[in-house]
């Protein structure tokens, strides 16, 4: 009889890579966002890391990817700050971040307009009113001196 601690464990399920992949087909993922939903399906790290640098060898990993996904889907409606966060929650480097903050900066005014012009259409009158919708806009990730200008009618874009 052989002892059971030298066999590896049987895994149930799809393999890592499948599993991977299968995420991958839903979304762009980081690196880090995969090992992290990963890691409860694998306790050994070694072989997760081995997948995933297989994967992003072969291009199905790609932080490029991810960042632009995010930019494309989010940027219309938040601010640069709230961007940030949300890729600093995926993992994404330091420098694919300040790049992609950069680029946002310059549209800032002209889409913290835009949402302001969604949601409220017409200057408030009233402070309580333009305390409302700078929160609001606050709230969306806008920088502050944004958010005046926008919700002042400050139409100056310099």
């Amino acid at each position: 009889m052989t002892p059971l601690a030298t066999e590896p464990p049987q895994r149930s399920g799809p393999s890592l890579k499948g599993r991977a992949l299968r995420l991958l087909a839903l979304r762009e993922h980081t690196r880090t966002e995969l090992e992290k939903k990963l890691a409860r399906h694998d306790p050994d790290p070694e072989e997760l890391r081995l997948a995933l640098d297989d994967l992003q060898t072969k291009g199905f990993i790609s932080e490029e990817r991810v960042v632009e996904s995010v930019l494309h889907s989010r940027a219309r409606r938040l601010g640069t700050r709230r961007i940030r966060q949300e890729l600093q929650a995926k993992g994404v480097s330091a420098a694919a971040m300040t790049e992609a903050i950069q680029r946002l900066q310059t549209t800032e005014i002209e889409r913290a307009r835009e949402v302001w012009r969604k949601k409220f259409g017409a200057l408030a009158n009233e402070p309580k009113e333009r305390a409302r919708q700078a929160r609001f806009l606050l709230a969306r990730g806008f920088d502050a001196e944004v958010v005046r200008r926008v919700t002042q009618g400050d139409n100056d874009c310099s």
